[in-house]
């Protein structure tokens, strides 16, 4: 394992404390690592971790896991959002919020367009080869191919779900046909719902912070209502 600017006991802290990007890189070893993002570059997966990024061969990995606890970062408009003109162009062309569309990127890759996942989702928005084949994808790692097929998804799956974003992200993240089976609800699987209110509580946040920042502008008082996080259903 080569470690870049980064000692073993400051490793074994990172691996202690939460990560903002919540997932776990398990070891066949039983150690676990809090990574912020990763990609497999050849035989070895590139971990970036607090205070550094770590190599470790693809055999030594034994699982990755959602971290179930979360905390939001600091609200940033998406204009200063990396690739916010691409968000705020595909937002356009498919009626979704661009708040949406950067929150599900935040949760999917952390903004990494090289990320791969363990299901071999890719980029960005963290596509399915099948899935950006569909949307007429031909480079799956390309930002402006992986956003604009992303959005399109969204924006058939909050017609499918009627703008019910719960299920529109559940279905994101593990399959229309997984919601189907379970009755049209959120499937009982903890990666599911822990992605579904990441997703919620970083888009709700983003809202909440617009509106207040529009409140300041306008000179309005800012009032518990004016904070409020709108419904999914008025996006």
């Amino acid at each position: 394992m080569r470690l870049k600017h980064l000692g073993l006991s400051v490793l074994l802290a990172v691996c202690a404390a939460p990560a903002s990007r919540a997932e776990y890189i398990v070891l066949r070893s039983g150690q676990r690592l809090a990574v912020t993002g990763y990609q497999i570059i050849g035989d070895k997966y590139h971990l970036q971790v607090k205070g550094g990024t770590v190599d470790v061969p693809v055999e030594q990995v034994a699982a990755i896991e959602p971290e179930e606890i979360f905390t939001p970062g600091p609200h940033v408009e998406v204009s200063q959002e990396p690739f916010g003109d691409l968000i705020r162009g595909a937002a356009k062309r498919y009626n979704v919020d661009a708040d949406l569309i950067t929150s599900v990127i935040a949760a999917e890759s952390n903004f990494d367009p090289k990320a791969i996942s363990r299901r071999n989702a890719r980029g960005l928005m963290q596509l399915l080869p099948t899935t950006a084949k569909r949307l007429g994808v031909k480079n799956i790692f390309d930002p402006q191919e992986n956003i604009d097929a992303g959005a399109h998804y969204l924006s058939d799956l909050l017609l499918l779900y009627k703008n019910d974003l719960a299920l529109t992200l559940a279905a994101y993240n593990a399959g229309p046909e997984r919601v189907q089976r379970y009755g049209q609800r959120v499937p009982p699987f903890a990666e599911t719902i822990s992605y579904v209110q990441r997703v919620k509580q970083t888009y709700n946040q983003r809202k909440s912070g617009i509106s207040t920042e529009k409140a300041k502008l306008m000179g309005t008082p800012i009032t518990a209502s004016s904070q409020t996080a709108p419904s999914a259903a008025n996006f």
